[in-house]
């Protein structure tokens, strides 16, 4: 042995003073436990399907309850409190607040699109009347294109009819009354919070392509659009330059 050189005993490398940390000296390290920590206990409490935000599509969900407790050494022993509800998706398990069911699944959107272009159809046709044939054709294609595939000229011509005989819902000359705007209400309201402004912007323009049919806005019409336009809230001025631009387009 010469001078200089140290024995290696496993814990001395030659030629060194650190100590050697072998694989096992690890491994030993990571197999401590940890004294003290927290567990959740789940319970279901509900179930159905919801918009997924993590998956980006409908899924099925289980709505959760949880109860804290503290744990020694994996082991629970006593209460911390109650969390939650929360939302667990059934796909990615991710948790989400219960918020997320606010958001419409995506038929349950789809359906709500289609009613709310059926509804303002039915009324600007109530308000201008279903005297002319253009504007029945008109408005049938674009409930048509909204999801109604068999909705027909003469299905809308009755269902204006019977809407104007119902006096307790529509009054007014031009079956523009308070009923009428309580639908448009109740079919725009729920869907506006969920529509970018192109797609709120775009139910008021197939409104207005309903109306001009037949040439320019009455002014029956024009209060029916307005009202639309505010169930969708887009800003008054907005209706008013939207219509206008929208009158100005060759059809």
């Amino acid at each position: 042995m010469g001078f200089g050189r140290r024995e290696r005993n496993g814990l001395m490398a030659r030629g060194s003073g650190n100590p050697v940390h072998t694989v096992h000296s690890v491994r030993r390290a990571h197999r401590v436990p940890r004294v003290l920590g927290t567990r959740t206990a789940w319970t279901v409490v509900g179930d159905g399907e919801f918009f997924c935000p993590g998956c980006g599509g409908d899924r099925n969900f289980q709505r959760l309850t949880g109860r804290r407790r503290f744990t020694l050494l994996g082991v629970p022993v006593l209460p911390r409190g109650e969390c939650g509800p929360v939302v667990e998706c059934a796909a990615c398990r991710h948790h989400y607040g219960t918020d997320v069911l606010d958001h419409p699944t995506t038929v349950r959107f789809s359906a709500m699109l289609r009613d709310a272009v059926h509804t303002v159809a039915l009324a600007v046709l109530a308000a201008g009347g279903t005297g002319s044939r253009t504007v029945l054709e008109t408005a049938a294609h674009t409930v048509r294109l909204a999801g109604f595939d068999d909705c027909t000229e003469d299905q809308l011509s009755a269902l204006v009819a019977a809407l104007a005989a119902d006096t307790g819902r529509v009054s007014g000359e031009h079956c523009g009354g308070p009923g009428l705007a309580i639908e448009l209400h109740e079919a725009l309201d729920p869907l506006a919070p969920h529509l970018a402004a192109t797609g709120r912007e775009a139910i008021l323009l197939q409104g207005a392509r309903i109306a001009l049919a037949d040439g320019p806005y009455t002014p029956a019409e024009r209060d029916v659009l307005t009202t639309v336009g505010a169930a969708l809230t887009i800003v008054s001025d907005e209706v008013t330059r939207l219509l206008l631009a929208a009158a100005r387009t060759p059809s």
